[in-house]
């Protein structure tokens, strides 16, 4: 049978280089997957032509860069980036920021 529920507290991690990002699930049409950014680490600003991606922040607060715009966003935000704008995350507080995210299509 296949997996169909996760707890996303199982998948949490880092790396000392750069974020750390999993895979939760992934079809073909929907891909979903965790991200943690440790202090000061960075998803740098960069574009999916052909997808729309979502961010939930499930712990912790980040800076989100949605085209032109950089906003907060703690605990409960939801975050969208529609195909074709620029989008990336800072954590510039102290403590680790989780994002639970989704893309559809999912990358090929």
């Amino acid at each position: 049978m296949t997996e169909t529920i996760k707890h996303y507290a199982d998948y949490v991690g880092s790396r000392p280089d750069k974020f750390f990002k999993t895979t939760l699930f992934s079809g073909d049409n929907l891909m979903l997957g965790l991200n943690c950014l440790e202090p000061g680490q960075v998803q740098t600003v960069h574009t999916h032509a052909d997808q729309d991606k979502f961010y939930f922040v499930v712990e912790g607060e980040g800076y989100f860069t949605v085209g032109q715009a950089v906003t907060a966003a703690g605990a409960g935000s939801v975050v969208w980036a529609a195909a074709g704008v620029p989008h990336g995350v800072e954590n510039r507080s102290a403590g680790r920021l989780v994002i639970f995210m989704g893309m559809a299509p999912p990358p090929r």
